[in-house]
């Protein structure tokens, strides 16, 4: 914790509030740990349970961690965290980013000329229809059906869903691994998140029966390209996670399906098994992520209390930017070049997966942008592989146990060089025991 900076209150909020400014303006920064309750208190001079009660209002809020003896610490991520970008130092090969490889992404400037820009009005914004339609084919090829609406990208669905159905201090399960963004935006929001494990044919049904029956009211699943760890449901896999979700009337099911236009595998349809679903597909993966654009299929009620949260807020999604899905839907070359960057994600990714398995290791990952490998010490493992030359994620930031792991970003991953890359991992990850 910064010495310059001095956390101030007497009442939890007060004590909670100064926390969070030093957060937003840099002076607390992710990792450092608070003072002890019994210090904190002594120093403000107020009862211990006065700021016991503003560690766990930062804990809720998705501020702050307890790490058992490690004391309560500042997360990696919260929405008072100021935004970072990764820097990999030159020299060093990028296996960090998890971001789309930049050369098999389509030209959208190319679509301009076949982009409908026409003058309109508050009264003329909302779901384009012809939109609507292609999406209902392209969900229709997958099995899925539903009341369709479209959102500003996957979480913006995911927050308008939640929202609509739950309450603050809600539990949510998701996948443990998970996707940090998404897990540090429902702390932001106020609802507890309760882990369910995977490995790398999806959720384990076992681990999600537990959780529903311990008062999950929601449930968010990856359909495939998971991250951090690539896995995919499987068609047993999503068979019997259906079958728990039957059990369990009323709980609300949210299916990301953001590799879906990448995909190499097929998709098999969990969330319509309960009775409250949304399935969200974006299109950040195949066309960049400045086309923040996701089409959603859901429940018709849900459907309708998302589309009406929107037009309460800001309206609807740009009609301009979803003239452009048209557009690059309804183009056979960068049809070609979507089909294409699938191919080579999917080589990319195999190829290393393949090469680890030579050394003995076992990885996540047959869909995404990833591989998972669990390990005996991440933090030693991220500095082995840096000086040998690559740039990995250590796990923690992905994992609710701490669990040991570090993730690989093959997305513009030479197939060429897997072999030397494989070595390197072997080298730094040390005996680690195999994924559940």
């Amino acid at each position: 914790m910064s010495v310059h900076y001095q956390i101030t209150g007497s009442t939890a909020s007060e004590i909670s509030a100064s926390i969070e400014v030093g957060v937003r303006d840099g002076h607390l920064r992710p990792g450092r740990t608070l003072p002890a309750v019994r210090k904190l208190a002594a120093d403000l001079g107020v009862a211990a349970g006065t700021v016991a009660a503003a560690y766990r209002r930062l804990r809720e809020r998705g501020v702050v961690e307890t790490g058992g003896r490690a004391g309560t610490f500042i997360r990696e991520r919260s929405a008072f965290t100021p935004a970072g970008t990764i820097t990999v130092p030159s020299g060093i090969v990028d296996l960090v980013s998890g971001e789309p490889d930049p050369e098999l992404l389509p030209d959208l400037a190319a679509l301009k000329p076949h982009v409908e820009v026409s003058p309109g009005n508050y009264r003329d914004g909302g779901p384009c229809p012809h939109l609507l339609d292609l999406a209902r084919d392209r969900f229709a090829a997958d099995g899925v059906h539903g009341e369709l609406t479209v959102t500003s990208g996957a979480l913006d669905a995911f927050e308008r869903g939640l929202a609509a159905r739950l309450e603050p201090g809600d539990t949510v399960a998701v996948e443990e691994p998970t996707w940090s963004n998404g897990r540090d935006l429902l702390l932001s929001a106020g609802y507890h998140v309760v882990p369910v494990a995977i490995d790398g044919d999806g959720p384990l049904p076992s681990e999600l029966d537990k959780a529903l029956s311990s008062g999950a009211r929601a449930f968010i699943l990856t359909a495939r390209g998971q991250n951090p760890t690539g896995a995919a449901v499987t068609a047993e896999r999503a068979a019997a996670l259906r079958d728990v979700i039957a059990a369990h009337p009323g709980v609300f099911v949210i299916e990301d399906d953001h590799w879906g236009e990448l995909g190499q595998v097929p998709l098999h349809f969990v969330a319509d098994a309960a009775d409250k679903w949304m399935f969200v597909r974006s299109t950040s993966k195949p066309f960049g992520p400045d086309l923040r654009c996701a089409l959603v299929a859901a429940d018709r009620d849900t459907k309708t209390r998302v589309q009406g949260r929107m037009a309460i807020s800001h309206g609807w999604v740009s009609c301009i930017l979803q003239h452009f899905v048209i557009a690059a839907w309804e183009d056979d070359d960068v049809t070609a070049i979507v089909e294409q960057a699938g191919r080579l994600y999917a080589e990319r990714q195999t190829a290393l997966r393949e090469a680890l398995a030579e050394h003995g290791i076992h990885a996540f990952g047959r869909s995404g942008l990833n591989l998972w490998i669990p390990v005996a010490d991440e933090t030693s493992a991220v500095v082995a592989l840096r000086d040998r030359g690559y740039a990995v994620a250590p796990g923690r930031s992905y994992s609710f146990h701490g669990d040991q792991g570090i993730r690989v970003t093959t997305a513009c991953l030479d197939p060429r060089t897997a072999p030397a890359v494989a070595e390197a991992v072997a080298a730094a990850a040390g005996p680690a025991s195999p994924p559940v």
